[in-house]
């Protein structure tokens, strides 16, 4: 009786164990991975969008997916949800081969389909629906077992499964995914940096972006963290750079979506809303569902800071039937803002450029400097500007920018030395004149005994550049 007892407990057990496991995987380790499912995702609550998206075979996954899908960026809600379908397929698993199996046997396949789920689960952008149409045929086989005539189970099970076949669809599609992914923490800092981008959380974006310097999408997010935080004349060199590629990325139909999404978030901040809206709607239209309640809050914001009121309400009437954007929507619909929106506004439109004339993405210094001609009060395109000048060795456009008003910045400092050593008017006249302390070129002349001692300096940079260029045949 007491082995009996034993044996009784240990399915469920390491069910217990399999949910705990999942659970804490995606919650403290891969939490962003579910989020991004959430932002590329849409479920809308109105009538006739449900009736036209959710027909035809297959509809009940699709919904059920979609439905919950959109509470995966809520921290504990998206991994519990994704553990309870994860340990369920395992249990279920694990009842059917109870039938026909002993104990051990029966717990090593419901191990295994709770394994290859959880795998599934770890793909780069795999959808939930296959987890679900797993799920429900593994069910429907399970309710057909519990008839006791074997008749009446084979008709059972048939039934069943055809109309799982309706309602669920293909056990397998190539758009769910791939049937076996493996955890990608590198990735997951890299969505995780997208996400905190957007949310403009940039003390979480300098966190999640140090361990990834190298690669430039991690640069570029540092270093608009460092902009957004007014540091990026001190730090931009603290790590390396990608010469001024790692600054601001073009838009293209050719590059991914996820580096696309990312281009527009400086462009956005900085204040051109024609790039900042390419590059959501290029990102929208390459994205696995051609749909994201990310791109349609990125186009409603655009459109409600260019005054394009009649295309904000289209994006804002769509998030308004959603269960998580309703109320931010129709608390900025134009009209009925609150003083928050309006003061926000008031702020990005003072940025916008006066004139209307066709750029580019991959000409960022033109485009800075039309920001800059139409709000002189920019400073975050100021930055850019000279830091764009330093990264690309063009110290007399950096000049032209830095004697206006002597920016603060201590890569700025440094790129004022080097200036005036090539003027050959290096003397302590011309120093104070540039705003630049004499002490600073002590501090240089300590660098020119022992470069490798200011590996952060932007004189180490110029020079490695110099070095290299002596090089070339």
């Amino acid at each position: 009786m007491v082995k009996q007892g034993i044996k009784s407990l240990v399915g469920p057990g390491v069910a217990g164990l399999a949910f705990l496991g999942s659970f804490c995987f995606f919650q403290a380790a891969y939490p962003y991975h579910l989020i991004r499912r959430e932002q590329l995702n849409l479920f809308l609550y109105d009538g006739d969008y449900l009736a036209e998206t959710y027909r035809g075979t297959g509809w009940l996954a699709r919904f059920a997916a979609d439905f919950l899908e959109q509470f995966f960026h809520l921290p504990v809600a998206g991994p519990l949800i994704v553990a309870l379908l994860l340990t369920a397929v395992g249990w279920a698993a694990y009842k059917i081969c109870r039938h026909f199996m002993g104990l051990w046997p029966s717990l090593a396949v419901g191990t295994l389909f709770f394994a290859g789920s959880f795998l599934r689960e770890t793909g780069n952008l795999y959808q939930t629906r296959y987890t679900l149409v797993v799920l429900g045929f593994l069910l429907l086989i399970l309710l057909a077992l519990q008839f006791r005539k074997t008749w009446l189970r084979a008709v059972a099970a048939a039934a069943f499964l055809a109309a799982g076949a309706w309602a669920l669809g293909s056990p397998y599609h190539p758009d769910y995914g791939k049937l076996l992914g493996v955890p990608k923490l590198d990735y997951e800092r890299m969505i995780g940096l997208d996400v905190e981008t957007a949310r403009e959380n940039w003390d979480k974006v300098l966190e999640l972006s140090k361990k990834d310097l190298y690669m430039e999408e991690a640069s570029y997010c540092y270093n608009l963290a460092l902009a957004m935080k007014g540091t990026l004349g001190d730090k931009m060199l603290d790590h390396s750079q990608n010469h001024q590629s790692t600054l601001l990325f073009p838009v293209s139909s050719e590059r991914a979506v996820f580096s696309n999404t990312l281009a527009g978030e400086a462009w956005f901040q900085l204040g051109d809303m024609t790039v900042a809206e390419q590059s959501t709607i290029t990102s929208l239209q390459a994205s696995p569902k051609r749909t994201g309640a990310r791109f349609l809050v990125r186009l409603a914001k655009v459109n409600l800071v260019t005054g394009e009121d009649a295309a904000a309400r289209k994006y804002l009437d769509i998030l308004s039937r959603t269960l998580f954007y309703g109320k931010w929507a129709r608390s900025v619909m134009p009209g009925r803002q609150d003083e928050a929106t309006r003061k926000w506004t008031a702020e990005f439109r003072a940025k916008l450029m006066r004139t209307d004339f066709i750029h580019q993405s991959d000409d960022p210094r033109t485009v800075l400097q039309a920001l800059l001609e139409a709000d002189p009060a920019n400073a975050l395109a100021r930055e850019y500007l000279l830091c764009y000048d330093l990264l690309c060795y063009d110290l007399d456009g950096f000049i032209q920018e830095y004697a206006k008003d002597f920016p603060q910045g201590r890569l700025y400092r440094e790129a004022v030395l080097i200036w005036l050593s090539r003027q050959e008017r290096l003397n302590p006249a011309e120093v104070g004149r540039y705003g630049v302390d004499v002490s600073e070129v002590d501090r240089m002349g300590r660098f020119g005994r022992n470069p490798s001692a200011f590996k952060n300096t932007y004189w180490y940079y110029y020079l490695t550049a110099m070095q290299e260029a002596q090089q070339q045949p």
